[in-house]
């Protein structure tokens, strides 16, 4: 073939891939996933990336990020389109965490005139408002890939431990920041993570002085399972991933999500009783014909799954 040819086929299919994502990412808006504080887009098919948009203020959680991670992940829960997630930051770094210049809500219960009761009554609304939406990710059947880039501090670790799977690069550290303005850490990090590294001694420590963990040692104690060399590549690797999980049944997937969670918090009995209810139904699918017949062809046939 011609250099001129090469060249513009190069050209052409460089330009095919920009339109792709930039239609991706339209497909991501027409569909409800526009947000101030997240940019939703579908990169690969079946899978959505979600990154944390406030990169001028080191994608720091303000009121209208607790509302939208929340109602992201409740719809990506519904979308039939959606099998796999990457959760992402933007700029700089992960997240610096709670955003402390935007914390009127919480500032004008606790200073106000009435009685103590009251204002419990208000702040525990508050309070459950942030577990809801961070629990959503954990709730949301789709796979959720953490890739963790830089800082993930206070309400980062949050955050991430309602993954399912955590990537970071190597420059990345963790810190458990509450006590260092206060307060006991209320939205999931004290509930989760013990069960993350199974080491009760480390999250104390971690829990009580707030010092910082960098990667070698997140890998090293469970709380991520790879560390890259940097954003790209992790992010990259991410995706792979989720699209390898995005290309089996999307019935065996998100019900062993669902089990693995429910196993975490029940006894084995219980687990296994769970189990022979949800599969009693779900041994019929057509899904698990589909994926013998692929498996007998030795990789002759790539197996097709609709969507759920």
């Amino acid at each position: 073939m011609f250099p001129r040819v090469k060249s513009g086929l190069a050209l052409l299919s460089q330009a095919n891939r920009g339109s792709l994502a930039v239609r991706a990412m339209c497909a991501s808006a027409s569909k409800g996933y526009s947000f101030e504080t997240l940019a939703v887009t579908s990169p690969r098919e079946n899978v959505y990336h979600v990154e944390l948009n406030r990169p001028d203020a080191l994608n720091a959680m303000n009121s209208t990020f607790w509302r939208e991670v929340g109602k992201c992940f409740n719809q990506l829960a519904l979308d039939p389109d959606c099998r796999a997630v990457v959760l992402s930051g933007s700029g700089r770094l992960f997240t610096s965490g709670l955003d402390m210049s935007d914390l009127g809500d919480i500032i004008g219960v606790v200073t106000s005139d009435e009685d103590v009761a009251r204002k419990s009554r208000k702040l525990l609304g508050l309070i459950e408002e942030f577990q809801d939406s961070f629990s959503a990710m954990e709730r949301c059947p789709k796979p959720v890939i953490a890739a963790i880039h830089s800082a993930c501090v206070g309400g980062g670790v949050d955050l991430i431990c309602s993954a399912d799977i955590r990537y970071c690069t190597s420059d990345a550290w963790f810190q458990v920041k509450e006590v260092d303005i206060g307060l006991a850490a209320d939205v999931g990090t004290l509930q989760r993570l013990p069960k993350i590294v199974g080491n009760e001694s480390l999250v104390r420590e971690l829990a009580f002085s707030a010092r910082k963990v960098f990667a070698a040692e997140a890998e090293r104690c469970g709380l991520v399972s790879r560390v890259f060399e940097d954003k790209e590549s992790m992010v990259k690797g991410a995706l792979d991933m989720a699209e390898t999980i995005a290309g089996k049944s999307p019935v065996a997937v998100q019900n062993t999500k669902t089990s693995l969670v429910y196993a975490r918090d029940h006894s084995v009995q219980e687990g296994l009783d769970y189990m022979k209810l949800l599969n009693m139904a779900m041994l019929q699918s057509e899904d698990l014909r589909i994926a013998a017949m692929a498996q007998m062809s030795k990789g002759k046939k790539k197996p097709i799954f609709s969507q759920l």
